[in-house]
């Protein structure tokens, strides 16, 4: 099976040794997203858990049409919390992204995320056959 790195300009560059997804048979593995704009070095809203799910959200968007999928083709998404009181307003955002889909998910406290984020987003999406 061919494994083909994705990247796109639409989303924040990989800060680490990683790519932004992976492409592997009629799958998608996208990295982890937090509230970076595209090209740039500080989380957008930071410390608006709102705000920053809804960029980290919009990121995951764009390497999920780089990748050839879409929202709409998420079949497991994981998000990981700084702090589970955030949940709520997290949840609210995640639900204007997946309104009438809704993949497999899990929620996830961590002790901290990278460039202080306060959330962020993986997912595996299904490729169009």
């Amino acid at each position: 099976m061919e494994l083909v790195p994705i990247a796109t300009d639409a989303a924040p560059a990989a800060i680490g040794p990683y790519s932004q997804a992976i492409r592997a048979g009629g799958w998608l593995h996208c990295s982890g997203q937090i509230a970076l704009a595209p090209g740039g070095a500080e989380l957008v809203g930071a410390g608006d858990v709102a705000a920053e799910a809804r960029q980290a959200l919009t990121n995951l968007r764009a390497v999920l049409e780089a990748g050839g999928a879409g929202l709409d083709r998420v079949v497991k998404a994981t998000v990981y919390l700084v702090d589970m009181a955030d949940f709520p307003r997290v949840n609210a955002v995640y639900e204007e992204f997946f309104a009438d889909h809704r993949p497999a998910r899990a929620c996830v406290a961590v002790a901290a995320l990278p460039k202080g984020a306060r959330v962020e987003v993986d997912a595996v999406a299904a490729l169009a056959s």
